[in-house]
């Protein structure tokens, strides 16, 4: 979907709202008494607490409340967040996982719990290997909240760290529940569609607290299980063979006017042209089972003394299971045959070279989103010389990620006194942890053989046509003829990230009572966080593969049919236990120490001190606050560095470490490359050793604010917040490893992460009216602008970076430039509309359009950033039935890992046909999902509910400069959820 179709969409909904606006204005006069006087329940409950706290509120801030939650198919917190103005989540596997905010990536905005950050874990391994700092919100299940607010503007007593914003997400405390004993029991089933399958639901809670109300204690539990697959098909491939490319007939020598006799073209109009390197259909399967829990006690002996703890666990396992099929059509334009992507290995027909042509091409023309033109080759046929034997044309492969788990837990201990009628004292100490972990990653790779690969490209939101030549049927076997598959690869290997952070606050509160000014705070924070990420691998008994796994299995009859295209969906695959089987008995034992491979390791600590004072001010229709925080940032990174070949001797497993006189610190007990056959010597100048380099930066930043709030009258509002705000760099980039060192006559260089990268600051002013015109409604307009200092840009240039590493020329230690990351500038300019009232009798209406456009200072667009995001919903609610419908729209964002490597070259350029042009992001294409709750109550306490999400099974869809360039495609399903709800 482009900007153009876009817009219209937007302006609609905008004018909807001020329109219905007008005609509430038209139609009442303003409330005779403030809004959270009127007495109602269910959703008409939820948005009045809402929008009770955000009215009230100094800084401009958006409010999610339990009950809400309790309205609607939320199944994690961020489902929850979603539908708030200017917030937009990544969605896997149809859950939304994380947040973000005003056109920013998920790492720029802070999520805390209770006040107190919270390290949270990925469940798919690309994530758990990213050393992103942002949260994923797919452990933390919707029923543990209690009120979810979102800071748009900065307050100098919130902790620092969020970019663009913070959401504090507060769980609920038990005194202050109405009853003295009370409880709600959940019981259900969710049903996925597309896997077909069914899985329990059940969530548990109690409340008690002792007569005299100074004593109270929540316990609740939940275990919340789902099935998951996602059907796709992509451009990935192997090496050469993945992704998108250009046309190079001097390379590509079948290309030939002899071959392209009677399409009017010569070999010469293709050089340039954009082609896909592949055509592949993969689809994943798997479990999300989500087990935990969490406490809260409170203490309050008086009015002057409150002391809360509250702990929470959960955890979930995540197995999953992904299948590939991909064609190899531009190693075959270039006449290679490593089926492992490689360029080394050449098609070979006795001993001579063999190179594919490509026949029937069909050639339009594109606009990439730089404004440059360019052409695609939108259809043709990849095939080698009539009557050459088969030739590798393609993949298949399996992976099987067993033990797959996330893990989040936290302490906290939050206490306030209050010493007198004007002083209180507060202080939150909290510890919280998360692991990330695969087990057993493990899988085969098959290489095919053929004569060659069509295809065809349609629309980005369709599947292309895709057939393959002379391969013979997709099954894990040669033919007689030499078509058909064999077994190339295979590879295991496990990772383990962990987070952790303790902390400590103290805050005091002075009511001062003189003329304007209200309420004086001060206070501190020290928090300690690490970060550790790990990777082994065990060795292999043989070099040879083996025996393959026994047994195959097809892709299913359905696959791929909601996908919307012609192309060859058959595939095999490899059971779970066949696959476990298989690399259990090519495994070697050795030691934990031999498995570990120190060069993908990140070793981090980061320590965070601050101090604010704020001062909050009050005279007539004029309130607000105004604040420093000053905020040092101490970072230490143990930067992974290889010693020079042969300075080390590795140690054989079992035996004692070797030491390195030359490099004390080596670590040689771990494999690293080196192979370990049984009954081949044990060779200890085999692969790479490394030692750890360390590194210790301190950053000092000064963090003003200010927050005005101004009411013109009775339920009308107007805010002005103004402010800087710091966001951190992600940890790879500080501290991944250093490589490829090397010196020559103008010096040393070694490519690696840039410990020095300040962290990102923000400028920010934002400028906001609300109309509260009547009982849960309100029209609202914003305004914000955003100017970033220390935006990320990775690639390979120096810096001025140095670190002192041994020359391997002469064995001495020298200064080497790291040829690293550099930082730039970036813009934000937005504007959000909100408007939500009831209609007529139970109905209402909810709604939010929001236009964030960004611009970074090379042109580029920002990872991760949406320009527009909206939602609009339903509601009907009386005494026995609620019932909601909400659509959400999140436009195109550049889909990437919001932590790419320091050195990966993001930012570099692609010379095509003699024009340097930005190299193509991986772009999302804008989707739109519906989602559906119904409740009924069948008596006072009991309640079965209908929630269901993805109801139209949106396709999602990449594309790379255009969306001719179709990149990916894939659907989830639909989940529905059906439960039975006790409360007493």
């Amino acid at each position: 979907m482009t900007t153009m179709k876009r817009r219209p969409l937007a302006a609609a909904v905008a004018m909807a709202m001020v329109a219905a606006a007008g005609a509430a204005r038209a139609q009442q006069a303003p409330p005779a008494e403030p809004m959270q006087k009127v007495e109602v329940t269910g959703i008409r409950a939820s948005l009045a607490r809402s929008l009770n706290v955000k009215r009230n509120a100094t800084a401009n801030v958006e409010v999610v409340t339990a009950e809400d939650v309790g309205k609607m198919p939320d199944k994690n917190l961020a489902d929850s967040l979603q539908r708030l103005p200017g917030v937009a989540v990544r969605t896997d596997y149809d859950e939304a996982e994380k947040v973000s905010m005003r056109g920013t990536n998920p790492d720029m905005s802070l999520i805390i719990f209770n006040g107190h950050a919270v390290s949270t874990a990925d469940w798919y391994i690309v994530d758990q290997n990213s050393s992103s700092r942002s949260t994923s919100l797919s452990l933390m299940p919707s029923s543990v909240l209690n009120q979810a607010i979102v800071y748009k503007t900065a307050q100098a007593n919130i902790v620092d760290g969020g970019l663009a914003g913070t959401i504090n997400v507060t769980t609920r405390k038990p005194l202050a529940q109405k009853e003295r004993l009370s409880g709600l029991v959940s019981a259900g089933v969710s049903y996925a569609d597309l896997p077909g399958k069914s899985a329990p639901d059940a969530n548990a809670s109690i409340n008690w607290k002792n007569d005299a109300g100074t004593l109270g204690l929540i316990v609740q539990g939940f275990a919340e299980k789902r099935h998951i697959r996602r059907d796709s098909v992509s451009r990935l491939a192997y090496g050469a063979s993945s992704g998108w490319d250009v046309i190079n007939t001097s390379a590509m020598k079948g290309i030939t006017d002899a071959s392209l006799a009677g399409t009017g073209l010569t070999a010469a109009d293709l050089n340039g042209v954009r082609m896909p390197g592949s055509m592949s259909s993969e689809f994943v399967e798997g479990v999300r089972d989500r087990k935990g829990g969490m406490f809260s006690l409170q203490y309050r002996p008086d009015e002057r003394l409150d002391v809360t703890t509250t702990g929470f666990y959960s955890k979930m396992k995540a197995n999953n299971h992904g299948r590939l099929t991909s064609g190899a059509m531009y190693s075959m334009l270039l006449g290679k045959a490593d089926p492992l992507g490689g360029l080394a290995t050449n098609t070979s027909v006795n001993g001579r070279q063999v190179f594919a042509s490509i026949k029937n091409p069909v050639i339009v023309d594109e606009t990439t989103l730089y404004g440059h033109p360019l052409r695609v080759l939108q259809s043709a046929e990849i095939v080698y010389p009539d009557g050459t034997p088969p030739q590798y044309i393609g993949n298949s492969e399996a992976f099987y990620r067993d033990g797959a788990t996330a893990e989040s837990a936290f302490l906290d201990v939050d206490a306030s006194w209050r010493v007198n009628d004007d002083l209180r004292l507060k202080a939150l100490a909290s510890t919280t942890r998360g692991v990330g972990k695969t087990a057993r990653d493990q899988g085969t790779t098959w290489a095919r053989y053929g004569t060659g690969v069509a295809y065809r490209l349609g629309d980005v939101d369709d599947a292309p046509f895709v057939q393959y030549f002379g391969a013979g049927a997709n099954r894990p076997s040669l033919n007689p003829d030499g078509s058909g598959y064999t077994m190339v690869g295979r590879t295991v290997s496990s990772t383990r990230t962990v987070d952790r952070e303790s902390s400590l606050q103290l805050d005091a509160e002075y009511r001062l009572g003189w003329r304007m000014l209200t309420t004086f705070e001060t206070g501190l924070r020290y928090a300690d966080h690490r970060r550790r990420n790990q990777r082994t691998s065990p060795a292999f008994r043989q070099p040879a593969l083996g025996t393959a796994p026994a047994g195959y299995v097809t892709y299913p009859s359905d696959f791929g049919q909601d996908l919307d295209g012609d192309f060859d969906n058959t595939g095999f695959y490899f059971t779970p236990q066949a696959l476990k089987d298989y690399i259990n008995a090519s495994i070697r034992p050795t030691t934990p120490a031999f498995e570990r491979r120190v060069v993908n390791e990140i070793d981090m600590r980061e320590r965070q001190t601050a101090f604010y004072v704020m001062q909050s001010f009050e005279h007539g229709q004029w309130s607000g606050n105004a604040g420093l925080r000053f905020v040092r940032t101490r970072v230490n990174a143990d930067i992974v560095t290889p010693v020079p070949a042969g300075a080390c001797l590795k140690t054989e497993p079992g035996q004692p470490a070797v030491p390195c006189p030359a490099y004390p610190g080596a670590i040689t007990t771990a494999g690293d490359g080196s192979t370990y056959y049984e009954g081949v010597p044990f060779d200890p100048k085999a692969g790479l050793v490394y030692f750890k380099t360390p590194s210790d930066r301190t950053f000092d930043n000064p963090l003003p604010s200010v927050n005005l709030r101004y009411e013109f009258a009775p339920g009308v509002v107007a805010r002005f917040g103004a402010s800087r705000t710091i966001g951190r760099q992600n940890y790879n980039v500080l501290g991944s490893g250093y490589g490829t060192p090397g010196c020559s006559a103008s010096g040393c260089t070694v490519t690696g992460p840039n410990p020095g990268l300040k962290p990102l600051t923000s400028d920010n002013v934002d400028l906001s009216w609300s109309w509260y015109f009547a009982p849960r409604s309100v029209l609202a307009l914003d305004l914000f602008h955003s100017s970033i200092d220390g935006y990320v840009k990775t690639g390979t240039v120096t810096q001025g970076e140095t670190v002192q590493l041994v020359d391997p020329r002469d064995n001495t230690v020298k200064t080497f430039f790291v040829n690293t990351s550099s930082q730039q500038g970036a813009r934000i300019n937005g504007i959000e509309i909100a408007f939500e009232r009831p209609l007529w009798g139970s109905f209402g209406i909810t709604s939010n359009v929001s236009r964030a456009k960004t611009r970074v200072d090379d042109g580029r667009p920002m990872v991760g950033a949406s320009e527009w995001a909206g939602n609009l919903g339903g509601y009907f609610e009386n005494d026995r039935l609620s019932a909601r419908l909400v659509w959400n729209y999140r436009g195109k964002y550049v889909s990437s890992t919001t932590a790419p490597a320091p050195t990966a070259n993001s930012q570099g350029q692609s010379v095509i046909n003699g024009v340097a042009m930005p190299t193509a992001p991986t772009m999302a294409k804008g989707v739109a999902t519906l989602a559906a709750a119904v409740n009924y109550t069948i008596r006072p306490g009991l309640v079965v509910s209908l929630d269901a999400t993805n109801l139209t099974n949106t396709k999602r869809a990449q594309y790379r400069y255009s969306e001719a360039e179709q990149q990916k495609l894939d659907v989830s399903g639909r989940q529905v959820y059906v439960n039975v709800k006790y409360r007493f």
